[in-house]
């Protein structure tokens, strides 16, 4: 058993519920109160629990024999994937108001960039639950299985996908053109093209992401906040935003987002995640004059 630490707060029900919606069946298993996935580092192949302990704010990390080899890689994947090293009280500085209601928020991010990227162009234009569904399609046909945890597969890592036959990913249930852009992201991260880890400057990675087929603005940006767990993005043409920021074009919504600086990620989720959240009243940034 292997234990990390966090400082509170930490709203471990909402992140739970926000991965659980997500859950790529037969990758991950998702409750109320713990974390389950498989994982491959490696030729390391094996089951990680966490469970989080808000009394002692500390999250037990258990792995199964597989993958105590690599157990310090698996716990730096957990650490961003809760967001463990952030520090809520500088960010509920900077976000003043708007992150009141809720301090413990965090910002998910994900064990693994390429697997981020594969959910992201596979989550384009269909439902949370929809994007779920494909994911774990493609994570059973594609996935290696582990073996000490019957249900359970390793999702496919790019060498698999770069492989893969487009037609074959279309009859999973997505465009030709999406099974297309699956491969070249996969060849992408083989040839360095993408960038596993956080570029040092954030927004020309984005950009760079924007050459890619298949990947927009909003799946670029997203990729970054999620992949690259980037504390500092914000999507102004995201279709709840452009609700919560009604009569303003994306421009006015970008530079009212300025103030919240370097924070917008955190900012962002409090905005998508507050019913009946509006921006407060400033003719010059809102357009309103």
């Amino acid at each position: 058993m292997y234990t990390l630490s966090w400082q509170p707060p930490y709203d471990w029900s909402w992140m739970l519920g926000f991965l659980a919606a997500r859950a790529v069946e037969g990758v991950e298993t998702v409750d109320a109160s713990s974390y389950v996935r498989s994982l491959a580092i490696g030729e390391h192949r094996g089951l990680l629990t966490a469970v989080p302990d808000p009394q002692t704010h500390s999250l037990q990390i258990a792995l199964s024999p597989g993958l105590q080899p690599v157990a310090a890689e698996c716990l730096a994947k957990i650490e961003r994937l809760f967001d463990l090293r952030c520090d809520p009280l500088r960010v509920s500085d900077a976000l003043g108001d708007l992150g009141a209601a809720r301090p413990g928020l965090r910002l998910p991010g994900a064990v693994d960039a390429f697997e981020q990227g594969v959910r992201a162009i596979l989550g384009q234009l269909v439902s949370v639950a929809m994007a779920a569904k494909l994911t774990a399609k493609v994570a059973r046909r594609y996935g290696e299985t582990l073996e000490d945890a019957a249900g359970y597969v390793c999702f496919p890592g790019p060498e698999t996908l770069a492989a893969a036959d487009p037609v074959e990913l279309k009859a999973l249930g997505m465009p030709l053109k999406r099974g297309e852009a699956l491969i070249h992201l996969a060849q992408a991260t083989l040839n360095g093209a993408l960038s596993v880890t956080p570029p040092s400057d954030i927004e020309l990675g984005v950009k760079a992401l924007q050459t890619f087929p298949g990947i927009g603005r909003w799946t670029a940006n997203y990729f970054a906040l999620r992949g690259w767990q980037a504390k500092d993005i914000f999507l102004p043409d995201d279709y709840l935003i452009k609700q919560r920021f009604p009569g303003m074009t994306p421009a006015q919504i970008r530079r009212y987002a300025e103030r919240w600086k370097p924070w917008r990620s955190y900012a962002l989720l409090h905005i998508w995640y507050t019913e009946g959240w509006q921006p407060s009243v400033d003719g010059e940034i809102a357009g309103a004059k």
